[in-house]
């Protein structure tokens, strides 16, 4: 008599594994789907537990494994660095964007004047547009209505960050919230993600410690060379009485983000309309301080605190830098970066470990 159990399909345990698998996907996809309102709080609180991390095991270490207390003071130690500074220079930036709008619609600032003065101050790029057909006029217009459009956004924004105080405050208690269990719970959290992933954990470990190293390295050395660049670059604006000093910095300091080019693209217009006005003094101080140590600020340090932690080639940050601007907004200057050394990083294994050499036969 037959064995009932061969008459079972063998197929039944690849078909409850791949049912498993498809549900798998379905319930993660799900619930990625409704993180998808926080990605921005969940985003920034992992970015907050990774620089943070190092404080947090310090303080643990110091008071006999308090997790709890060793968190909360961590989150404490950030708020009061990070978030409280920059709570109080976005608000000025604000009311400066909100009387830079006033100024325009009253006609105080005409953008189209300033250009006038600089075709006035240098006729030879005024006869070199002529003769490629190039008029200034549209540019004049566009550069006003531009200027119109930045200012009243900046306006009706000063209104709006006081209407929004609210939901704010919420995306920011829950990006904290977040970031105290990631503090606390992060070192569980990495070795369950190690064991759940079918990648190989030596592979695993390498590319979270990658995704952690570039974070790190991508946040401190971006945020600290956008500051000090800003924070020089009002600071000249102030000395050199432009108006508007605060609200420039706050511009040069977003730009600053951009390797290369940034805080150039405000302080460079600057000077060329300062030596349009016959203020050749002031032009060529601005000049002299944009390169000598704005530009050097961006020359030195950011190979020190970026390119050199990340291991990433220059031109492979800025490229990965504007593309994470265009496809995720802000977030990007951290998430574009933090692609390409994962992409690197994948192709560095796959390389080491699936394509390496073979030894020719010998005879």
């Amino acid at each position: 008599m037959p064995d009932q159990k061969d008459n079972q399909p063998k197929e039944l345990p690849w078909l409850e594994k791949l049912t498993f698998l498809l549900m798998l996907g379905l319930v993660t996809i799900l619930f990625l789907v409704l993180l998808k309102p926080f990605f921005g709080a969940i985003f920034w609180a992992c970015i907050v537990g990774l620089i943070f991390y190092p404080l947090y095991r310090r303080l643990l270490a110091a008071w006999g494994e308090r997790s709890n207390l060793a968190a909360l003071a961590t989150l404490t130690a950030g708020v009061l660095i990070g978030i409280v500074p920059t709570l109080f220079v976005f608000g000025s930036f604000l009311q400066e964007g909100a009387s830079l709008y006033q100024r325009l619609q009253n006609g105080d600032l005409d953008f189209a004047q300033y250009i006038q003065r600089i075709r006035e101050a240098f006729p030879v790029i005024q006869n070199f547009l002529e003769r490629l057909n190039l008029d200034l006029n549209p540019l004049q217009e566009q550069l006003s209505g531009a200027a119109l459009a930045a200012s009243r956004f900046l306006a009706q924004n000063a209104v709006q960050f006081g209407q929004d105080t609210l939901q704010f405050f919420v995306s920011l208690g829950l990006m904290l919230y977040v970031a105290f269990f990631l503090l606390r719970d992060g070192q569980q959290l990495v070795e369950m993600l190690v064991r759940a992933l079918p990648l190989g954990d030596e592979r695993e470990r390498l590319l979270f410690a990658k995704f952690a190293e570039v974070a790190r390295a991508t946040v401190k050395g971006n945020l600290v060379v956008a500051v000090v660049q800003g924070s020089l670059g009002g600071i000249i604006f102030a000395i050199l009485g432009i108006p508007g000093a605060l609200l420039w910095g706050v511009v040069m300091t977003l730009l600053s983000l951009i390797p290369v080019v940034g805080a150039g693209l405000i302080w460079a217009p600057v000077a060329i309309y300062l030596f349009a006005i016959g203020d050749w003094v002031q032009g060529l101080i601005l000049t002299a301080f944009g390169v000598g140590v704005i530009g050097l600020v961006d020359n030195i340090l950011r190979p020190i605190l970026v390119g050199r932690d990340t291991k990433l080639p220059d031109y492979i940050v800025l490229l990965s830098t504007l593309g994470g601007f265009a496809v995720f907004g802000m977030n990007g200057f951290v998430v574009g970066p933090l692609i390409a050394a994962l992409f690197v990083a994948f192709w560095e294994i796959f390389v080491r470990e699936f394509n390496s050499p073979t030894t020719p036969p010998t005879d």
